[in-house]
């Protein structure tokens, strides 16, 4: 079996990377750090927001909710104030399910080059 490098897990992304992730301005994530109690990044000695898996998990919630789903601000909170595990549990059984999609895929696209 080929050696595979290992890929270096980051612990802390930048607002920038964070709004790329999701297709946003930086500006709105900013905004909902203000508008949701969960999302609560840590700030260098500048000032500079560091997010951390946890943190971006948190944003993916609110980001179905939000973009995906079509709930208000107001709507979204109130849904993650009332159930707020079976929020969690569902988006990252969706995540999970495109994380295999993707493996699946790429063994797929594998198999394809072997045979050709």
């Amino acid at each position: 079996m080929p050696y595979k490098e290992r890929e270096i897990e980051k612990k802390y992304y930048s607002i920038g990377e964070v709004a790329s992730i999701f297709k946003v301005a930086p500006s709105l994530i900013r905004y909902w750090e203000g508008e949701f109690d969960i999302i609560k990044p840590k700030k260098d000695k500048k000032g500079n927001r560091r997010f951390t898996k946890d943190d971006i998990e948190k944003i993916r919630y609110i980001y179905q909710l939000v973009k995906i789903k079509g709930y208000t601000l107001q709507g979204a909170q109130e849904v993650l104030k009332t159930g707020q595990e079976q929020v969690f549990d569902k988006a990252m059984m969706v995540d999970r399910l495109h994380q295999i999609k993707r493996f699946l895929m790429e063994i797929r696209d594998t198999m394809h080059v072997k045979a050709e």
